[in-house]
């Protein structure tokens, strides 16, 4: 007998057409429903990775998607607590949380795609909690930066980059010559892993003007490019 895993009538009709068949045997199911995705946009600062968040959470509100955005509650960039903001000002309604297993508490059940912004500042449980995420036919939507001021992968980024199904790598621009950018250029003494700022803090940079311990002081310091 074939007959609908999710029954669930709350779905839109566009999630519905996306579940598959079961067909019941003795010793259970045959097919199993497909999944959710995870999507994980990453890149140096300035690359407009938050602003690639935003794009496609509204691209699923389009689709009729229901959604929610998380965030950790120390970036407080730009005043805002309750929203997700990108460096050119776009926004949307976010939730500050310190632990990534609240999302799950805080999840709504009508909720098709999750977002989360600024993984890298969340712990290892983040990933666990991206996985139950899509067990449950949830698509995960998450950025982060993949290196920090020194250069080095940001922790748990490259596990949460292993564990994505679509990775989408995002460049700057080099404050310096113009160039690609691929790190993020710390422009104050401080040896903190995280220090949430932004353009009076960080620069974009290409690698040949990466000095994260600032030996260079010919470079010039601009104004961050803004993509």
């Amino acid at each position: 007998m074939l007959f609908l895993k999710k029954t669930d009538l709350s779905v839109p009709i566009q999630r519905l057409a996306c579940y598959s068949f079961y067909m019941s045997t003795s010793s259970g199911p045959l097919y199993k429903a497909p999944f959710g995705s995870i999507t994980v946009i990453t890149g140096c600062m300035f690359s407009g990775k938050t602003e690639e968040l935003i794009k496609r959470i509204k691209r699923h509100l389009l689709q009729k998607h229901s959604y929610q955005i998380f965030k950790p509650t120390l970036d407080t960039r730009y005043g805002f607590s309750d929203l997700v903001v990108s460096h050119n000002q776009q926004k949307l309604p976010a939730i500050s949380i310190d632990d990534p297993k609240e999302i799950l508490v805080q999840l709504k059940k009508s909720v098709n795609v999750v977002g989360i912004d600024e993984a890298q500042f969340f712990s290892e449980d983040v990933i666990s909690v991206m996985n139950e995420l899509t067990e449950n036919g949830i698509d995960v939507v998450a950025s982060g930066l993949d290196t920090d001021w020194q250069g080095r992968p940001f922790h748990p980024m490259p596990l949460i980059l292993a564990n994505a199904d679509y990775i989408h790598k995002l460049y700057a621009v080099c404050s310096v010559c113009g160039s690609d950018a691929t790190r993020t250029q710390r422009l104050v003494s401080s040896n903190k892993t995280v220090l949430v700022g932004a353009g009076e803090v960080y620069q974009a940079r290409c690698r040949t003007h990466f000095d994260p311990f600032q030996k260079d002081k010919k470079d010039l310091i601009l104004k961050p490019v803004v993509i």
